[in-house]
């Protein structure tokens, strides 16, 4: 069968739901056979419009479905006026395009933009451009240091876009119908493997982590998906004794080849059984996700407007294709969105101010330098080489006059706005502050990316140039200068406190709700801008505000989140360190109550922040009623069932050393289920996603099971006999 045949809709069970699928496929398209590939790989090398190289043209000709189809786009195309290519003018350059059906099997995931401002595992490839005699190529160089670094990468790519994201319901049901964004790709190893030469998404990633998704089957999940493109696409044939060593593209082209005859064969066995079947729903995977329309990128002509270097050009002008669609239109979520509008406006800025030395500043502020590495990227090894003084230094480098008007100009021009406010610009560096901390602070980091939003730590003052950050490993030194008129310690504890306290959510947007007449967790005394919080805090005399901001600061610690930003409904958190409100008149500046530290609440920031906006406070109501209670002990009380009840067959064992045997039982378990969840928390630091837990769905299975186990503990809690009789 030399082609796709369409059938009539069937329903299938997918999971919990059934889905009618419109158009269920009863054969699938043959092998591409050779001397068409070759035609095609004559057609783009002669192409006068195209500019890749030949191996390049062999990895295309590999992938496409029907190559003669894409050779007689290129044929046909003997300048601008005739072309049958796709042209797609952006910012800087001229891209060209052919459109086809790729194979699943031959298309690698890119680097997901909507994961982009997330810490994860495996980290990202160096990307190099490419030019030839001053000519860019519409091909990258990714950088990794092994093949299964890029085999790591491939399975988590799927994996966290599928906890994140998924239309594998819509793709069972219709396919993929909106073309993928692709282009050639030279994956190079730093272990000396030698290069391999392939096609991979740029935009669309979504969509082909969901295709896997859809051929991987519903119970497997996001890992089930990762692990069956991983295996897949990094497949490789054994190079054969006595034989012709083939070159290591070749190898692992062979072998997708190999999986994907056997998954078209193991389609032609399933499609024939009944509909209501496992094999028939197992074709149907097949079928809907076997091939993919894509726009495959072939040539690239820079335009005089672009001062990038000819190896940059091919590069930017795809972040220039993905603005256009991601920022402008089908928008990704805020932080992602930020992300890359403020990578791409840093790399133009860096690039046109390379003798400033700048490149330093770029790789730490987009995750290429470690915290560690801040000392060196300044050229001062006494600055601490810590997330927070990251912070402190890249704020005030990203906020002088001369660099944050040309990222402003560069944001605008990506995003389209006509305008940025302080607040724009501060919602842009919120995702680059927070990079170190992202995974370990990730239950505070949608009030920090909205406190961001509201103008994070940028006030006029800190905006200005003529004051330097103060460098010390004690931020309280700096208090008594600060109060003594000097600016440059007083915007040092401002950018230092104020991200500390936004991080640790102890400073936020608040909204009309937010505000009480009582000093409570999660109220404020008077609604005010983040921003103007700090500004307030910052202010010159207010003894009480640059303490806190010293003491936020100090305190502050990439590993986790304070006691006192815990919010969550259940029990209260008993880990981690603490912020506690200041008394100026303490020897330790702490403030107690009976003894006992006084937590640090969001009220004690904004009013410190406005003392002529808010009365003095009795020590009434100082938070230790904090929301939460028992509100966890109410879920699934009525109705609860237990899996291993004791059975008739039973009887002949008493009651009692029944529930002791089980009571054991139950004991083993939680102290292995105890195991497992250290085993995840001593993981969770490393990444920010996907969830700890997995996706909503199994992370309520397992809640409602803990709970279940919990509830009944404390409605069978024993008496306390401890008193003598």
């Amino acid at each position: 069968m030399s082609a796709s045949q369409p059938g009539a809709p069937v329903e299938i069970e997918w999971g919990n739901q059934r889905i009618e699928v419109a158009d269920a496929l009863r054969g699938l398209p043959d092998a591409s056979a050779v001397d068409d590939r070759h035609a095609l790989v004559k057609a783009g090398l002669d192409s006068p419009l195209a500019s890749l190289p030949e191996d390049s043209w062999h990895a295309l000709a590999r992938a496409v479905v029907t190559p003669a189809t894409a050779a007689l786009q290129l044929s046909s195309s003997h300048d601008a006026q005739s072309s049958l290519l796709l042209e797609e003018s952006v910012d800087g350059a001229l891209l060209r395009s052919l459109h086809s059906r790729i194979w699943l099997y031959e298309i690698f995931p890119g680097i997901q933009p909507r994961t982009a401002q997330e810490l994860l595992g495996t980290e990202d490839p160096l990307v190099e451009g490419v030019a030839e005699d001053g000519r860019p190529q519409a091909v990258l160089r990714y950088r990794y240091k092994s093949l299964k670094h890029l085999k790591d990468h491939v399975w988590q790519t799927i994996s966290v876009t599928q906890a994140r994201n998924s239309y594998a319901e819509s793709i069972l049901a219709r396919r993929v119908t909106r073309a993928l964004i692709v282009h050639p790709v030279i994956y190079e190893f730093e272990d000396g493997t030698e290069p391999v030469h392939a096609l991979v998404a740029r935009d669309g990633i979504t969509r082909l982590a969901s295709a896997w998704r859809v051929l991987a089957g519903h119970d497997g999940g996001p890992d089930g998906a990762a692990d069956l493109a991983a295996s897949v696409l990094t497949a490789t044939l054994a190079t054969g004794a006595g034989g012709v060593a083939k070159p290591l593209t070749q190898r692992m082209a062979l072998a997708r080849e190999l999986r994907r005859k056997g998954l078209r064969e193991e389609f032609q066995q399933k499609v024939v059984r009944p509909q209501d079947s496992e094999e028939f729903l197992k074709a149907v995977q097949i079928g809907q996700s076997y091939t993919l329309p894509a726009h495959v990128a072939v040539g690239v002509l820079p335009n005089g407007g672009t001062s990038l270097d000819a190896r940059d050009v091919f590069d930017d002008a795809l972040h220039s294709v993905l603005a256009s669609i991601h920022v402008e239109f089908k928008a990704w979520d805020d932080a992602a969105k930020h992300v890359e509008v403020a990578s791409r406006a840093l790399k133009h800025v860096v690039l046109s101010r390379q003798d400033e030395g700048l490149t330093a500043v770029y790789e730490l502020a987009v995750g290429r330098r470690t915290p560690a590495q801040t000392p060196e990227v300044y050229g001062d090894p006494a600055v601490p080489p810590t997330g927070l003084w990251r912070a402190v230094r890249l704020l005030h480098t990203l906020t002088r006059p001369t660099i944050s008007d040309a990222l402003r100009n560069r944001a605008k021009a990506i995003k389209g706005d006509r305008r940025m406010t302080d607040k724009g610009y501060a919602a842009l560096l919120g995702p680059v502050v927070d990079q170190p901390w992202r995974a370990t602070k990730e239950a505070a980091a949608a009030q920090a990316r909205n406190a961001w939003s509201n103008g994070g730590v940028l006030f006029k003052e800190v905006l200005k140039d003529g004051w330097s950050p103060v460098v010390t490993g004690d931020f309280t030194t700096l208090v008594e200068p600060a109060l003594g008129g000097d600016q440059d310690a007083r915007m040092t504890l401002a950018l230092a406190g104020g991200t500390a306290l936004i991080a640790d959510k102890l400073l936020t947007r608040n909204v009309g709700s937010a505000q009480g007449t009582v000093r409570a967790p999660g109220k404020v005394p008077v609604r005010s801008d983040v921003h103007k919080v700090v500004e307030g805090l910052a202010k010159e005399g207010n003894a009480l505000g640059l303490w806190t901001l010293a003491l936020a600061a100090q305190r502050f610690q990439d590993e986790g989140l304070p006691r006192n930003a815990s919010q969550q409904e259940g029990l209260p958190a008993t880990t981690g360190y603490g912020h506690y409100a200041v008394d100026l008149d303490a020897e330790d500046r702490i403030l107690r109550n009976d003894g006992e530290p006084v937590p640090l609440l969001e009220w004690d920031v904004v009013a410190a922040a406005h003392p002529d906006r808010v009365k003095p406070l009795s020590e009434e109501g100082d938070g230790d009623d904090a929301d939460g209670g028992d509100g966890a002990g109410h879920a699934g009380e009525e109705g609860a069932t237990e899996e291993e009840r004791p059975t008739e067959d039973e009887g002949d064992i008493p009651v009692g050393q029944q529930i002791a045997a089980l009571r054991k039982d139950l004991r083993i378990a939680l102290d292995r289920a105890k195991a497992y969840v250290g085993g995840l928390n001593a993981l969770a630091g490393q990444v920010s996603f996907p969830p700890l837990y997995g996706e909503k769905e199994t992370w309520t299975g397992m809640r409602e099971a803990a709970l279940t186990v919990f509830n009944s503990l404390e409605n069978h809690k024993p008496e306390d006999r401890t008193e003598s009789e």
